[in-house]
């Protein structure tokens, strides 16, 4: 069974040096919502199409522009798809503390965002295993660098998530299930030494609340 970290969940609470009862309170909530949930995914491998514009991934709609996908995919001939989420029982759990505790309900949406990030290193993991002559690249979203989140409704699409997830992207583009991420995985012949994770790269580098806090959230360059 999967469980948030809970150093993990703090920092997404935006607590960088957390005192142990809080720590604890963490750990406990964690342990409470492994309990109630557990992170589902689905991934779909698929060749890449270099275009002008970028890369396009066979038999799906999903061309992925700019920078940032240049960057991760420069070596690699696949790439995999992938969405995470931990359902709409999460939501409703999260919509009913908010409604009694907002600081307890804060800590679970903390805890909820640690448990869907082990969701995703699960699914890498399991790539990784699929694929042991491969390299994986560093997970990619979009909204992070230069790529759109525009791209959220196609890759739902190509990966059927409203029917394998109950996923779905809002005409604003908020996944539903809140806590639900979207994600592309290169696969390389060789290894992948390019980190591109940090804050410059981000486009909520001006807002996010964990920056604000001291925090980052990936490996700097």
């Amino acid at each position: 069974m999967l469980r948030p970290d809970p150093d993990e969940s703090l920092r997404y609470l935006g607590v960088p040096e957390p005192p142990e009862d809080l720590r604890r309170r963490a750990g406990a909530a964690g342990e409470a919502l492994a309990g109630l949930v557990q992170p589902r995914y689905t991934y779909r491998i698929c060749g890449l199409e270099r275009r002008e514009e970028g890369f396009l991934l066979a038999g799906t709609g999903v061309l992925l522009t700019g920078s940032t996908a240049a960057r991760m995919l420069a070596d690699c001939r696949q790439a995999a798809l992938l969405a995470c989420t931990l359902g709409a029982r999460f939501d409703l759990k999260l919509l009913a503390l908010q409604a009694r505790d907002m600081a307890e309900a804060a800590l679970w949406d903390a805890c909820g965002s640690a448990l869907a990030e082990a969701g995703c290193e699960a699914a890498e993991a399991e790539l990784a295993a699929r694929f042991p002559e491969l390299f994986l690249t560093d997970r990619f979203s979009p909204g992070y660098g230069d790529l759109p989140l525009t791209l959220q409704p196609d890759i739902c699409a190509a990966l059927d998530a409203g029917r394998r997830l109950g996923v779905h992207v809002s005409e604003s583009l908020l996944m539903n299930p809140v806590k639900t991420v979207t994600a592309v995985i290169g696969l390389s012949d060789r290894p992948q030494a390019a980190r591109i994770r940090g804050c410059a790269y981000c486009q909520m580098r001006e807002t996010c609340q964990l920056r604000k806090g001291g925090i980052r959230c990936g490996t700097e360059n």
